[in-house]
């Protein structure tokens, strides 16, 4: 059986661009009462753009909250509600340059659970035709291709430490094992 625990009261905190913090009170499983915070965002999507080369598409891009560039499979936030497949197929053109066809979904990740609302829909895909990069102003990132092998020799080596690029480079390779 379930603990679950029950929303009480909700504070708004925060109101930002990408997120928003609300602090909620809670009554917990043995009855008593708790507090606890909440990151709210609409969730985004990650994709796995193979190439005809059987290679694929990382981004290298700076991430401010860990103050370091990163190598990720591309990713983007979803608008509010938006279906996660018309934000894969738009932010897979926007930071590699090409459409995508054959999406297979690979399912869901919730990055943080314990306070953090976000859901990553995972898809793997062909690429198709080059359309061209449209970047956001903000997005500043190189764009270069890898092996398989060599993706899951970078998640090993701790060169790639996003949880969505970890999962997903593993979840491709059992899929390509099973389909052999």
């Amino acid at each position: 059986m379930d603990k679950i625990e029950k929303k009480i009261d909700s504070k708004r905190i925060f109101d930002g661009k990408i997120i928003n913090v609300r602090c909620d009170d809670v009554l917990l499983p043995n009855g008593e009462k708790g507090y606890r915070e909440v990151v709210e965002h609409p969730g985004g999507v990650a994709i796995a753009l193979e190439n005809h080369d059987g290679t694929f598409y990382l981004v290298n891009q700076f991430r401010y909250g860990q103050q370091k560039t990163m190598w990720e499979f591309p990713a983007g936030k979803k608008e509010i509600n938006e279906d996660p497949f018309i934000t894969a197929k738009r932010e897979i053109i926007e930071e590699t340059g090409y459409s995508a066809k054959d999406f297979v979904y690979l399912g869901q990740m919730v990055p943080t659970g314990a306070y953090l609302e976000e859901v990553i829909d995972m898809y793997y895909a062909k690429a198709d035709k080059f359309i061209g990069q449209h970047l956001d102003e903000d997005e500043f990132i190189t764009l270069k291709k890898f092996t398989l092998d060599e993706i899951i020799d970078m998640c090993m080596s701790n060169e790639i430490c996003d949880g969505k690029t970890i999962a997903m480079a593993f979840m491709i390779r059992e899929l390509k094992r099973k389909n052999k």
